[in-house]
């Protein structure tokens, strides 16, 4: 089977933990878990999904009020993705497989994985929150971006246009991610209060889910985008690097290296997969 033969996109829908999801199954083979960032969806994952869909089954979820998936009441945070992913696992019938998890969807693979480790086999995690200290400066931070993001829900006219050149220069500044940077930055009043509890959550003690790590049994490949500010290796490398079985590998990316570097995304990712197998 070649990658030019790889089936359509299989849409779902299913009851997790109290809420409806929505997402779509790829391929065949292993499953990977797709985890996207916080107003991104599962469509982040539908062109590595259709690279690699003849070597492995991709099962990619759009968390609340993002993608295809209705707003809940809940608001946005790991701690609560991470409740929706054990409720998606669940619901899907899933045994053993790989999260690929970004961002806020990389702290909620590390949540899950340290509560269910004999189910996942094996972590990739794109620039995971939750793995720098919450302090002062942290908090500010935090509360600055939740200010600036919240700006589509108190429908300030000229968000859009300050939302489109902060994801052009800083979440997903090169080439190859500019088909779904456009996607993201159209949608940006609709995501507008997802962002905005996302990154309120960021600020509090809870998002610091440093501990955590040592408690991760399986293989991990950290692909880091070199370029992010707000969760940069700098600060996050030494309670990254406290897992027993973890590798780096960096990107020339803003925020998501399958995204922004895909070729280089999937040879490393295939290389990693073929070493678990």
């Amino acid at each position: 089977m070649t990658a030019s033969s790889v089936s359509a996109p299989e849409p779902f829908s299913i009851a997790a933990a109290g809420t409806r999801l929505h997402g779509f199954r790829q391929g065949t083979g292993p499953v990977i878990l797709c985890l996207h960032a916080t107003g991104h969806g599962a469509r982040d994952f539908k062109r590595l999904a259709g690279r690699l869909g003849h070597r492995y089954r991709f099962v990619a979820l759009d968390w609340p009020g993002q993608g295809e998936s209705p707003r809940e009441a809940a608001p946005a945070s790991a701690a609560r993705y991470a409740e929706l992913l054990a409720g998606a696992v669940d619901a899907l019938g899933l045994d053993r497989f790989v999260i690929l998890g970004n961002s806020i969807g990389g702290a909620a693979a590390i949540i899950y994985a340290a509560a269910h480790r004999e189910r996942v086999r094996g972590l990739v995690l794109c620039n995971p929150g939750g793995l720098q200290r919450v302090g002062l400066i942290a908090r500010l931070y935090c509360r600055r971006m939740a200010k600036f993001l919240g700006g589509g829900e108190r429908g300030e006219k000229d968000f859009p246009k300050r939302f489109g050149h902060y994801y052009e220069r800083t979440v997903l500044p090169q080439k190859a991610a500019a088909w779904r940077r456009e996607e993201i930055i159209a949608s940006a009043n609709v995501i507008s209060p997802v962002l905005r509890e996302a990154w309120e959550s960021f600020g509090r003690k809870e998002a610091d889910i440093r501990a955590l790590v040592p408690r991760l049994a399986c293989p991990i490949l950290y692909a880091w985008a070199k370029k992010d500010f707000a969760v940069a290796w700098s600060r996050s490398k030494r309670a990254a690097m406290r897992a027993p079985k973890a590798k780096v590998e960096m990107f020339d990316a803003g925020h998501a290296a399958f995204l922004e570097q895909p070729e280089k995304f999937a040879a490393a990712f295939t290389a990693f997969l073929d070493a678990l197998a």
